[in-house]
């Protein structure tokens, strides 16, 4: 009797008990994060519905990770060039950084302390400006010193920044839509940063024309007023088919972004002003507008610019030569495009374009946000630079 029993409860374990073990294994297999009620959250839920909260830590690591790598590759060539010398790290640096750095002349203690505007007498503030520009001053050297041995040793930087599933949408677009690269920037026609790189990506666009496509979306940010009107404007000149020679004007002009601004700049890239004028005053393309911001949001953008290359993120302001690299990269990864029957014949010898690499690594970025963190930003670059 009690053999019967067991076997009738080992029977219930299976058809029951054992069945959530094996829904358990069933669901690692299709990669499941988490089951409520036998129901499975698998991980590309989580992608999709926590896009951004993923996205915005990802770039969080990312930075994190890419400065810690940074100082691992420095020490690294610092430590192998000591050895190479036969002398300490510090010794090292010594010979090739701190007996180079000069101390500030007294005209250039004097302009760097009135730069400051403050109340502190000189005699008393200059002592701390000595040491704070002969720091500024130790610091370039010692920068400068490790880039050389970096170019030394053709240190290759293979961390890849975060990817974000961004489409190419109807956004408008120069360059090829089916280019093996694309560039999607998330920018604001107000934000400082994104009028400081809109000519490297004119310039990008030069380098890299017909392997790549540029598209860009609107992300005006709320401590802007005049931002999301500038989108707009931008907008119905696009339904002229000028969107690229108004969106160049927004960023490249120096008469600020008002509304009456707006409407001399459209006449001056040669727009019809009269429908120019219905167009922005009647808010019509502002829907658009906020369709790129949900997108945005969504994918976790805190500030811009936000550049997408091929599905990368560099969130921020970044250098010319990191985005030409990526670009160069990304490239080299690209399947070879398929000929038409009709241009199949006898064969071609293949031309190799060999680019020069332009950056070692992924700088620091600066970038503009929502709230305070941008005034902070502002405050930092207006500290007087060290003569």
């Amino acid at each position: 009797m009690r053999v019967s029993r067991l076997f009738v409860g080992l029977l219930i374990w299976a058809a029951f008990g054992g069945c959530s073990v094996c829904a358990g294994q069933e669901a690692k297999g299709k990669d499941v994060v988490a089951v409520i009620d036998n129901v499975p959250i698998t991980q590309t839920d989580l992608e999709q519905k926590q896009s951004a909260k993923l996205l915005k830590a990802r770039d969080q690591y990312f930075v994190a990770e890419r400065d810690a790598l940074n100082q691992l590759i420095d020490d690294n060539l610092l430590e192998a060039q000591a050895r190479k010398e036969r002398v300490s790290v510090e010794e090292l640096l010594e010979r090739h950084v701190g007996s180079q750095v000069k101390d500030p002349t007294e005209d250039q203690l004097q302009v760097y302390y009135e730069g400051l505007q403050t109340e502190t007498p000189y005699a008393d503030a200059r002592p701390k400006i000595v040491d704070t520009i002969h720091k500024l001053r130790a610091d370039r050297a010692r920068a400068e010193y490790v880039k050389s041995l970096r170019t030394a040793a053709n240190v290759q930087f293979m961390l890849m920044p975060p990817t974000a599933d961004v489409a190419l949408g109807n956004a408008p677009a120069r360059g090829p839509r089916d280019a093996s690269v694309t560039i999607i920037e998330f920018a604001d026609y107000e934000c400082p940063y994104c009028q400081k790189i809109h000519p490297e990506l004119k310039q990008l666009e030069q380098e890299f024309h017909g392997q790549v496509v540029f598209a860009f979306k609107d992300y005006p940010l709320s401590m802007h007023k005049h931002a999301e009107k500038a989108a707009e404007a931008a907008r119905c000149a696009g339904r002229q088919g000028k969107f690229w020679e108004y969106h160049d004007a927004l960023f490249e002009g120096k008469n600020g972004l008002d509304v009456s601004v707006l409407k001399v700049d459209a006449r001056t890239v040669g727009l019809d002003g009269a429908a120019f004028d219905k167009c922005i005053d009647s808010g019509d393309e502002a829907a658009g507008i906020r369709q790129d911001v949900e997108e945005g949001s969504h994918l976790g953008l805190t500030g811009t610019p936000t550049i997408f290359v091929n599905k990368h993120v560099f969130s921020g302001s970044t250098s010319y030569a990191v985005l030409h690299d990526i670009v160069v990269e990304q490239l080299a990864l690209a399947p070879p495009p398929v000929k038409a029957a009709s241009e199949t014949g006898s064969p071609t010898p293949a031309k190799t374009k060999t680019v020069a690499l332009q950056s070692a690594q992924f700088p620091s970025v600066i970038r503009e946000t929502h709230g305070s963190s941008a005034n902070a930003v502002e405050v930092s670059a207006a500290t007087p630079a060290a003569p």
